[in-house]
């Protein structure tokens, strides 16, 4: 073969590795920068409700959106038949969740257990990534203060400032999948007014809950709340405990609830709770929830999965 022809040949031949090359870079290239500037999609129902229980959860209405949310006890279980079993007493919470952004809410809420108004402050620092895991949490920050007003005839010293009670909470959340959700809940608790110089102004406690799928519009929930000793030494106050039922009807969303604590306020169910499980001390009763749209661009935050 004549040497021109072989050098035409090895020229053509190394052409086409070249331009091989060039193609497979470029298309890394292209298949980077399209991971890079991919959209990230964001976890959704992690819980189905602003409650898992009691305890708040990581989820919030979306801007523009309002929430009212009806939180129903009745008396305790072991109160015998005369009081038909706890149903001819009651407690109830009315509350309102407003979205100001879709990571921060307002909420308002009045309590019939000793005459309590609360409101609280709930902003979304992390959300849990889908897929990804480079975020593998969702994270909420809880502010909250509450001020009880019933009067007590023997102690007229207490104005509204020795009523009132502050909480702050870490929300800390996790959709390990599309059956079970966590949530861990260090608290910081501040009360202006103690009911002894043994008792302590300022608490911590450590919550947790779990959300477990039952069918495609219904889930079980389960809360505690662990108050470590010598905290609340005069009242010798209990841990609560709540078990609740969740079913999604369109709307709206129902839940079925036991628990030890009467309050559904946080510095009250926390460290007031005075119940026990092993002795019957269980109040039944039950939390709804309906969103509405105050705005005509709001959509809903919290998806049933």
């Amino acid at each position: 073969m004549p040497i021109k022809s072989i050098l035409c040949l090895l020229i053509f031949v190394t052409g086409i590795k070249y331009a091989n090359a060039q193609d497979s870079t470029l298309l890394n290239m292209l298949n980077d920068s399209l991971y890079s500037n991919a959209k990230r999609t964001y976890v959704t129902g992690t819980f189905k409700a602003t409650h898992i229980v009691n305890m708040q959860t990581i989820e919030q209405p979306a801007k523009g959106a309002l929430s009212f949310v009806i939180q129903h006890r009745f008396g305790q279980l072991n109160s015998g038949s005369y009081n038909f079993f706890g149903l001819d007493n009651a407690t109830l919470r009315l509350g309102f969740d407003y979205g100001i952004t879709d990571r921060l809410a307002a909420g308002v809420g009045r309590s019939s257990y000793l005459k309590t108004f609360d409101g609280y402050l709930k902003y979304k620092l992390l959300r849990q990534t889908d897929g990804s895991g480079k975020i593998p949490v969702s994270v909420s920050v809880l502010g909250t203060i509450c001020n009880y007003t019933q009067k007590i005839p023997d102690k007229p010293y207490l104005n509204a400032n020795y009523r009132t009670a502050y909480t702050g909470q870490l929300l800390i959340a996790k959709k390990i999948n599309r059956r079970l959700s966590l949530q861990i809940v260090p608290t910081y608790l501040h009360y202006n007014l103690v009911p002894t110089v043994y008792d302590k102004s300022n608490l911590f406690v450590i919550g947790s809950g779990l959300r477990v799928k039952v069918t495609k519009r219904s889930s079980i929930n389960i809360e505690y709340n662990y108050l470590p000793d010598n905290q609340v030494v005069s009242t010798k106050a209990k841990n609560s405990f709540s078990l609740g039922y969740d079913i999604e009807t369109g709307g709206h969303v129902f839940q079925l609830v036991l628990s030890n604590s009467q309050s559904m306020v946080e510095s009250q169910y926390l460290t007031q709770t005075a119940g026990s499980w092993s002795k019957g001390d269980i109040y039944f009763g039950f939390n709804i929830s309906r969103d509405f749209k105050i705005s005509k661009h709001a959509k809903s935050n919290i998806v049933w999965r």
